[in-house]
């Protein structure tokens, strides 16, 4: 058995800084590392090593100092490391990063392929799936669990969900991305280090791998960065102290009345813009596709929110508006798709599509874009999305641009896809230099237009094969009991909890204050990792994006990774015993008080406010 962990050597993120000036970040002074679900990739080559007696082999591609990150792979198990260093890969983008990893990779044979589930400076997830397509293996993302058979020919793994978790079963070769849970993450001794800097890394240029070096690089890239700006808090920042938790909390009501959070008629005039009738292409520009998903038997609300915003740029465009829905032709799916701005609807419904299945669904998307030629696809930044546009995207060899916060039409009329890097604190407008434009995009960032039921549907029946039979075996399909995690993505009030409180004992009173206003609890990765809340419940780079009217965060402390999650949240609350807690730079307003006295007393103001 032979398995390969790809590996990213990234910055600390916590600690790079941008300049407004020079419009860069500054690395100086910054410590890299391996990039954290990268650890977790080498550290379950590591175990599956030493239980089915397999080879290991690290690959990267990075500069000359990446070669540290080989060297701590080696020190960790690895048996071998290829570093592809070569000035022709420098600004690559994530499909000529793939091309040139799984050009290199087809050489080794491998039986399995790891790779960590996103990268922490850029948070995207899309080498390893577009490897996958390059290498015409299978995939499986989102890994929290897996085993090898005894024959060492097959795997069963885990894989997370919006909903809750599957169970898999697949013969090798496969590709997989791992997420928490996999793996113990460990780090290697002294003395290890010592040992692996002696061993040998081999070193690949780009004319080693190929005679056309044209395909690495910013020449082999479909996208690039347009410009880079700062995302700024813009929140108040005040901080309570000192204070009993009747006066503090006294002081957030009046603040919650201030800003209106109560107030029903400041609600409806934030109501959604209205769909407004059909529209007809005007120019060559070809059709802004929303692909839909469905979630609980329903469409997700992130969809709708993608059409939303679909239908405020067709028009600068004049263009319309297209949803397509692979897995269902229930009318009431294409009725709400049409209601909330799909002015046509393609529609792929044949039992194997039933569930979601990345090479079935990559299939029938692939084929209708080749025969429709869109102008722009558009995916919710879901995990079964993520999974679907990387492959997508890998088979026509286009740009992608994932987890994006947004979507513009420039002065040049190019979609710019606004992309959050480096835990947030930047953003970079991405271009494509090919269509159609393909983007994931973030739940709760958008919003839906309000809808018109009076709209006819029009459909579009799309032609699927059986023949498609997925490599991918699904044993066991988990929901999750709560449908708390998946309200997240349209709640108005969120109240969040971190390890503060002590443990899942202590939940009560937490929703006994969510109960009072009607909120969705959220949690951070530590609390899912500790299994004390679903992992549906996770905000951040690794979990979801909210964008409640309110957030409020109980004894959380709030590092970079979650907020990049809660920064389109209208008022952030919250409640700390520790001054230092960096959650209190993201809030508009903070109690430092042990959470156990403030929130009862919150509970107790909430409710008598909203029954007032």
């Amino acid at each position: 058995m032979k398995i390969a962990v790809c590996i990213k050597q990234v910055p600390v993120v916590s600690m790079l800084r941008f300049d407004n000036e020079t419009r860069r970040m500054v690395r100086d002074g910054v410590p890299n590392e391996v990039n954290p679900y990268d650890v977790l990739g080498i550290s379950l080559a590591a175990r599956l090593k030493a239980e089915h007696d397999a080879e290991v082999v690290v690959i990267t591609m990075g500069p000359p100092q990446a070669s540290e990150a080989l060297v701590q792979a080696m020190a960790m198990g690895a048996d071998h490391a290829i570093h592809l260093n070569d000035r022709a890969f420098a600004g690559s983008d994530t499909l000529a990063t793939a091309r040139a990893l799984s050009i290199a990779l087809e050489r080794q044979d491998c039986d399995l392929i790891i790779c960590g589930r996103n990268s922490s400076d850029s948070e995207t997830g899309q080498v390893g799936p577009e490897i996958a397509e390059m290498l015409g293996i299978p995939q499986i993302t989102a890994v929290s669990n897996l085993e090898v058979a005894h024959d060492g020919d097959s795997l069963t793994a885990i894989r997370l969900n919006d909903e809750g978790h599957e169970e898999i079963e697949c013969d090798f070769p496969v590709l997989i991305s791992v997420t928490d849970g996999v793996a113990e993450e460990t780090y290697p001794r002294r003395e290890d280090m010592e040992s692996a800097s002696n061993k040998p890394i081999r070193e690949l240029t780009a004319a080693d791998l190929s005679e056309d070096t044209s395909q690495f690089g910013e020449s082999g890239s479909p996208t690039w960065v347009n410009d880079v700006f700062s995302v700024e808090s813009g929140r108040s920042g005040v901080v309570i102290r000192d204070a009993t938790p009747e006066d503090a909390v006294s002081q957030i009501m009046d603040l919650l009345d201030e800003r209106r959070v109560f107030d029903r008629a400041a609600a409806s005039e934030r109501a959604a813009t209205k769909r407004g009738p059909r529209t007809e292409r005007g120019n060559n520009n070809g059709p802004i596709w929303v692909a839909a998903e469905l979630m609980g038997g329903g469409i997700r609300p992130v969809s709708l929110e993608l059409l939303g915003r679909a239908r405020e740029l067709a028009p600068i465009l004049g263009t319309t508006v297209e949803a397509v829905l692979i897995g269902s032709a229930d009318e009431s799916h294409t009725q709400e798709l049409t209601a909330y701005g799909a002015d046509t609807v393609h529609v792929a419904d044949a039992p194997l599509l039933a569930h979601y299945d990345t090479e079935a669904h990559a299939t029938v998307l692939t084929e209708t874009i080749q025969e429709l030629s869109p102008y722009a696809v558009l995916l919710p930044s879901t995990t079964n999305g993520r999974d679907l546009a990387a492959r997508v995207a890998g088979r026509l060899e286009i740009g992608l641009t994932g987890d994006c916060v947004g979507i513009e039409i420039d002065e040049e009329g190019r979609l710019s896809q606004l992309k959050p890097a480096f835990g947030g604190s930047i953003v970079a407008p991405i271009l494509s230099r090919t269509l159609p434009n393909m983007a994931t995009i973030r739940a709760g960032i958008l919003s839906a237009c309000e809808p018109d039921f009076s709209i006819e549907p029009v459909v579009n029946t799309l032609e699927t094969s059986e023949q498609n039979v997925s490599r991918v075996r699904v044993l066991n399909r988990v929901s999750d009991e709560s449908a708390e995690g998946a309200e997240l993505e349209r709640a108005a009030r969120v109240v969040s909890v971190g390890m503060g409180i002590g443990g899942p004992e202590n939940m009560e009173p937490i929703r006994d204050l969510a109960d009072a206003l009607g909120a969705s609890i959220g949690t951070t990765r530590d609390v899912a990792d500790a299994g004390w809340l679903p992992r549906q419940y996770q905000i951040g780079i690794s979990g979801k994006s909210v964008a409640p009217e309110l957030y409020i965060a109980v004894a959380l402390r709030g590092p970079f990774n979650h907020t990049v999650g809660i920064q389109r949240s209208g008022t952030i609350i919250a409640i700390n015993n520790s001054p230092r807690s960096p959650i209190f730079r993201a809030a508009d307003c903070g109690i430092v008080g042990d959470w156990r006295e403030v929130v009862p007393v919150f509970t107790s103001a909430i409710r008598k406010r909203l029954s007032a």
